[in-house]
């Protein structure tokens, strides 16, 4: 029993040490003997668990996955109306953009790998559907307020939604101008409630 501790805690903290180091340099910039000294373990332990850097990494993003999908709907179930399900959406935004960037650091650079790779792709497009979902059941369904959107499905309307959080979310990571940013987001919210 001792040993099976033991094995989730290694495994757990090169899963965390994995987190800490890509969102700090990046998947491209970050070897597998980086993790394994950031664990505090022996370079073989990541192989043991995980057989590779791309499979670690894959469970970084399942990490990820649940960790976004979990915040945002516990964000959006805050709201007793769709407005105020918006208004927690965005505030949830720009409390883990100023105070948690590397989510999105890991994110940003998870999508561009995305590109090259089938496997992450898929992860990523689960999400992306998994959001747009939460984000039309809990903002957009029957609240449709404006007579030219009318005509616009609640699925597109919600992946426009998910869109500027996520595009707006990059373009702060990249300026100096952050407020500005993080004024955009208030527009949305102007928008949506």
């Amino acid at each position: 029993m001792g040993e099976k501790v033991k094995n989730t805690s290694q495994a757990e903290r090169i899963l965390n040490a994995a987190f800490r180091c890509i969102s700090e340099k990046g998947y491209a910039n970050v070897s597998s003997r980086d993790i394994a000294n950031e664990a505090g373990v022996a370079l073989s332990q990541l192989n043991y668990y995980y057989k590779n850097k791309e499979g670690l990494f894959k469970k970084v993003i399942e990490m990820l996955f649940k960790k976004y999908f979990n915040e945002i709907e516990n964000n959006l179930k805050k709201g007793t109306t769709k407005s105020e399900s918006s208004v927690y959406l965005i505030k949830y935004f720009k409390e883990t953009l100023i105070k948690k960037p590397e989510l999105f650091k890991i994110f940003f650079d998870l999508t561009s790998m995305a590109l090259w790779s089938e496997s992450l792709k898929k992860f990523l497009k689960d999400l992306f559907d998994s959001l747009a979902k939460l984000i039309e059941k809990y903002i957009v369904n029957d609240s449709i307020k404006y007579e030219n959107l009318k005509s616009c499905s609640p699925s597109s309307l919600s992946r426009l939604i998910l869109g500027t959080l996520f595009g707006t979310s990059i373009q702060l990571m990249m300026t100096d101008k952050k407020e500005e940013c993080l004024n955009t987001l208030s527009t949305l919210e102007l928008i949506l409630s």
